[in-house]
């Protein structure tokens, strides 16, 4: 049992409310009775990540621009997703076959975590796709521009230690998968 309480609420509002961006300010007391008058929270959709493994063992990535941080980064591919219009299954398989043309029948969901529970509301949904092939063509929102990368997974390692990946989310969701794949499903590994 933990002593720790959770902060009271005092008063709370959007002072931005945008498709893009959604920010609520929070009054908050905390339990030394102390108060934040200002306690910004980013209210942001759900988000879904896909480490999509084809049967040639090369895992799919998508390589974009990034503007907050303003660099173009390689990463899982996924995107936002709202649970009340959506399952985080059906968002995983739409956002794979949106961004990379590619589908797999089954998918497995690895783990369900906070992004940044700090200041941002959402879940970030981790899948693992196995033997996804292509099927389609890419079907981009405006603000994207995606180049689809394979991999082998032999080398899967040694971009994250070199930096050339370097999304949180992206190598959380390595590091699980890859864990699952070696100990499941790999040529010469027994179940």
């Amino acid at each position: 049992m933990t002593s720790i309480q959770p902060w009271k609420i005092l008063n709370s509002q959007l002072v931005l409310n945008n498709p893009w961006c959604k920010v609520r300010r929070d009054e908050v007391e905390l339990p030394s009775g102390q108060v934040i008058d200002d306690f910004f929270v980013n209210v942001r959709p759900d988000i879904v990540l896909i480490l999509a493994v084809t049967q040639q063992q090369e895992i799919v990535f998508v390589r974009q621009y990034r503007h907050g941080v303003q660099d173009i980064l390689l990463e899982l591919p996924g995107g936002g997703f709202h649970p009340q219009r959506e399952t985080s299954l059906s968002a995983a398989h739409r956002e794979l076959e949106e961004e990379t043309g590619y589908v797999a029948e089954q998918m497995r969901l690895l783990a369900t975590l906070y992004d940044n529970p700090v200041k941002d509301t959402n879940k970030i949904h981790l899948f693992l796709a196995e033997n996804a092939h292509p099927s389609s063509i890419q079907q981009l929102d405006v603000t994207e521009e995606v180049e689809i990368v394979l991999v082998p997974i032999k080398e899967v390692l040694g971009k994250i230690s070199t930096g050339e990946i370097c999304v949180c989310g992206t190598v959380t969701a390595l590091f699980l998968g890859l864990n699952v794949l070696a100990s499941s499903s790999f040529p010469g590994n027994s179940p």
